[in-house]
């Protein structure tokens, strides 16, 4: 029973791990432990070993870090997408060893052999085809293109120009520092693709994210199956209602049935754990993504329009404030008057609750349906775009 506990207990630390290092930093655990724990896994842990070298080290251990940190972090690299390769190669390795041989079986047929092989090579050349793809570079030669494609709505965007390529910067663009390019539509640079997602290949990321949230899906259904038609071929369920005498319902057989299977399939039970924590995952990342698809934003937008409306609320409370000041003044100069006057001063509404509401104006969102229009069929890939800018050559 031990061992039972153990792999309950190991189940539910890395999933608080993972969902703390993936979403930590989500609006919904502001403020919590699993903030705090994201802080540490991606900053604080980091702090502290950099210091420990120094000190162990010196300089050089810590200039040793830092040039790894460089190559990771700071300019394009091909480890994630090696630790992605071996993550799915891995998993489909022990789902082939461990559930294979039990297919056919009572309720998945032979044809799921080959079904699976078909879904993970699909996922792999979405994986590819999003990594290698062109994000939308921006350059000399199109620049004019991307320019008519997204006019600046001088809020969050205004004409200037890409200090490093020195070529006009199109609005809803932005230089990628890994990359060293301008990208159109930039939403972010994934490091798990070694490539920025942009206008191009976005919609390459959501169908890559769509997909291998239905893959683990498919994959916890399918060993889900197949350990049900394990307990249906050794009659488990009839032996221990009959012979041991168990209470034929689900509080009663659940544990029996539980502490069997981790006895004798513990592998395949560790399997549907993890598929089903990556599937929750990859559905809170495609959820994100689609809600900015929907809304016609990025995700580099998204921060902008935070930083915009900050900077906006920020203001509209100092004008407030300074109506409030002079409020108050003004009341100080009625102390002499009847009382009627000083009455009516003190119940005045403050003008800091007066304050307008800032409001996010995205002139680039124009209904959900043009705006998945334009994620599946790009701007820049449109035919009258084309003629427009060989018009205006």
């Amino acid at each position: 029973m031990a061992l039972q506990w153990i792999l309950v207990c190991h189940g539910l630390v890395t999933l608080l791990v993972v969902v703390s290092f993936l979403c930590g930093q989500w609006p919904i655990f502001q403020g919590t432990f699993v903030e705090r724990i994201h802080y540490f896994l991606t900053f604080g842990a980091y702090d502290y070993s950099l210091r420990f070298v120094g000190a162990v080290f010196g300089a050089k251990g810590t200039n040793a870090i830092l040039s790894v940190e460089h190559f990771c972090c700071d300019r394009p690299n091909p480890i994630l997408q090696v630790i992605y390769l071996a993550i799915i190669g891995a998993t489909y390795y022990f789902v082939v060893k461990s559930s294979f041989s039990y297919i056919p079986g009572y309720y998945l047929s032979e044809v799921h052999k080959y079904i699976s092989s078909c879904a993970v090579a699909i996922g792999v050349l979405l994986f590819l085809w999003t990594s290698f793809s062109d994000p939308g570079t921006v350059s000399t030669e199109n620049v004019s293109h991307y320019l008519s494609a997204y006019p600046y709505d001088n809020i969050i965007y205004s004409e200037r120009e890409c200090s490093t390529c020195r070529i006009p910067k199109p609005a809803r663009s932005k230089h990628c520092s890994i990359c060293d390019r301008c990208v159109a539509r930039f939403d972010h640079h994934c490091g798990w693709m070694n490539n920025c997602i942009g206008e191009k290949n976005t919609r390459y990321f959501m169908a890559f994210l769509l997909w291998h949230f239905c893959l683990c899906i498919y994959g916890t259904a399918a060993i889900g199956l197949v350990l049900a038609g394990r307990l249906k071929e050794f009659k488990v369920i009839y032996i221990l209602t009959v012979y041991y005498g168990i209470e034929n319902s689900i509080f009663g057989l659940a544990p029996h049935v539980v502490q069997w299977l981790l006895g004798s399939y513990n592998t395949q039970i560790l399997l549907m754990v993890f598929l089903a924590i990556v599937s929750l995952l990859l559905a809170g990342f495609f959820g994100y993504h689609a809600k900015l698809c929907l809304t016609n934003t990025t995700t580099n937008e998204t921060f902008k329009w935070q930083d915009y409306l900050s900077w906006q609320r920020k203001i509209k409370e100092a004008k407030a404030s300074a109506a409030a000041l002079k409020a108050s003044m003004d009341g100080l100069n009625i102390k002499g008057k009847p009382p009627a006057v000083e009455r009516k001063s003190f119940f005045r509404r403050s003008p800091l609750e007066d304050a307008e509401t800032v409001v996010k104006n995205n002139m680039y969102d124009k209904g959900f349906v043009h705006n998945l229009y334009e994620v599946i069929f790009p701007l820049s890939t449109r035919p009258s775009f084309r003629r427009n800018q060989s018009k205006a050559d």
